[in-house]
């Protein structure tokens, strides 16, 4: 039954999980009713949605428009089921616009194998991590990712080794002017980030560790399904593929290196895992192990988002 609803792309399931994500999004911020008596933190809240769904249209952009799915709804269904583990991160604005312009990055990468536009595509990707470093310091490690494709596709040029650190230098000179307009202390805030710590001591209940136990434990199953199904797939998105894992990988890494360390901080996990998981479900198999796959995981989500509020 959960295999037909989401196997095809309708606007109907696109409504679908619109709806049940404002609604899971409303019940969190319902916690705390203050917000409502200020027009500007209802505004704050309403862009706050905006950017978040921005972030699973993009994650399905990105899957569809390069072949990494086929023609369903499963990686907005996934990405809307994995964010419910962590039902904090929906109050967590930096983690969030961080994401966000990760996303915008990983889009223009992952297209990068048309070698169309390249060295546009190269600088808007450095360009848009760095803008993310900004409100997540640590989210600046997926550069690697950068020289990594540039390494795959076109290190010929030697001007596409040189674009990242334009674009470095770009967002520097315009964090320091708004630091000057509007008397933030951007270094200050770059210098109390830019550090690590290796701890993993943070929960403070139990329903958060299982959370996070059960999500790693999906994560796994997912990620395993790719490395062994990878061989098998058309050679020409082996290196589309190679990057979702890079990326997935690389959020697990900001996760163990953070300070301040959440569980919210496995959102940079969400998309890269969304489309492995689209891509393990959209394989020929028996519906009925789909329908188990599919129900677990929204037991187990509804579990850990009702267990932490």
């Amino acid at each position: 039954m959960i295999t037909s609803v989401f196997k095809k792309s309708t606007p109907l399931n696109l409504i679908l999980v619109v709806i049940l994500m404002l609604v899971f999004f409303l019940i969190y911020q319902f916690q705390d009713l203050t917000w409502i008596n200020s027009a500007g933190s209802i505004l704050k809240k309403a862009m706050l949605f905006v950017v978040l769904l921005g972030s699973v249209f993009i994650t399905n952009f990105i899957a569809k428009k390069n072949g990494l799915s086929k023609d369903s709804s499963y990686t907005i269904f996934f990405y809307f089921s994995f964010l419910l583990f962590f039902p904090s991160v929906l109050n967590n604005v930096n983690l969030i616009l961080s994401n966000f312009f990760v996303l915008l990055a990983l889009r223009r990468l992952i297209s990068l194998q048309s070698l169309k536009a390249s060295k546009e595509k190269i600088f808007d990707a450095s360009l848009w991590i760095f803008v993310a470093a900004l409100f997540r310091f640590w989210s600046i490690l997926y550069i690697v990712l950068v020289f990594i494709s540039i390494i795959f596709y076109v290190s010929r040029d030697y001007r596409n080794w040189v674009l990242p650190f334009i674009a470095f230098f770009a967002v520097g000179i315009i964090s320091m002017l708004f630091s000057v307009i509007f008397y933030k202390d951007v270094l200050g805030y770059i210098n109390t980030n830019a550090i690590t710590n290796f701890n993993i001591d943070y929960f403070t209940n139990n329903y958060q560790n299982a959370a996070f136990s059960i999500y790693l434990t999906i994560a796994l199953f997912f990620v395993i399904s790719m490395f062994v199904s990878l061989p098998n797939r058309p050679l020409v998105l082996n290196t589309s593929y190679k990057k979702i894992i890079g990326s997935f990988f690389i959020g697990i890494i900001i996760f163990v290196i953070s300070p301040n360390k959440s569980n919210d901080l496995l959102i940079f996990t969400i998309a890269p895992l969304s489309i492995m998981a689209t891509s393990h479900i959209e394989v020929k198999q028996l519906q009925l192990k789909q329908e188990l796959v599919l129900g677990v995981l929204i037991l187990c989500s509804l579990f850990a988002f009702f267990s932490q509020l």
